[in-house]
């Protein structure tokens, strides 16, 4: 039982269900998330990964139940809400036109948490853009445009991390830089939802798995637990 001075978690889900993801639509689904976690969101395609994120993001409005913010509703006060979090879907949402530091830039600005040019540089090169800061996006590579949607994430240093397939199209140096962005997020206080075929490679005392394939099985929702 939960100590009652206890902080409450950071992000939860209560009975969320969805007529997406799955021959019967998705949930009930129900978890805790507190500071310091990741949630591992795993499962075959189509089997609900994208819909669950998109509800998490506020993006798809749930069939039923809710979603929780610091024990309070979302719906309640969404402003509040969506200024914390960073969702990264499967597109990179970047602008072909403007460069990698030019679409970093409009993106911090659009998130509130503005960087100045050379903050911005000193993460593209972490993410090893530092030679594409002036090439416009579209000449970027798959896994260059992807580096540089993680990278505007860890910028924009908002507690939740709501990151779908974030691994998509990244080679092994990359997944390496990924895994040790998670951790220090994770160290630093925050916390994220990751839906990927590949385990997050995090400490397993942060890490919850929750498998979506369960639920075609089982017809109901599935524990989530530690790893």
């Amino acid at each position: 039982m939960r100590p009652a001075d206890a902080p409450p978690p950071m992000l939860c889900a209560r009975e969320l269900r969805s007529r997406r993801g799955g021959p019967e639509g998705l949930g009930p689904v129900d978890f805790d998330l507190h500071a310091g976690q990741l949630l591992h969101v795993q499962g075959a395609n189509g089997s609900g990964k994208t819909s669950l994120l998109r509800m998490l993001a506020g993006l798809l409005r749930p069939l039923g139940g809710m979603v929780q913010w610091q024990g309070r509703d979302i719906r309640r006060d969404p402003s509040a809400y969506f200024s914390r979090s960073a969702f990264l879907g499967h597109a990179n949402g970047l602008c072909a036109e403007l460069s990698a530091l030019e679409n970093l830039r409009y993106a911090l600005h659009v998130s509130g948490t503005p960087q100045d040019d050379d903050a911005i540089a000193a993460t593209l090169r972490a993410w090893r853009l530092g030679a594409c800061l002036n090439t416009p996006a579209a000449r970027l590579s798959q896994g260059q445009g992807r580096r540089l949607a993680l990278a505007s994430v860890v910028l924009g240093a908002k507690p939740l991390w709501l990151l779908d397939e974030p691994d998509a199209g990244l080679d092994a140096n990359s997944l390496d830089q990924l895994r040790m962005t998670l951790d220090a997020h994770l160290a630093n206080g925050g916390a994220a939802v990751v839906a990927s075929h590949r385990t997050p490679g995090t400490a397993a005392a942060c890490t919850q798995t929750l498998n979506m394939d369960d639920y075609a099985d089982a017809g109901y929702a599935v524990s989530v637990g530690v790893a």
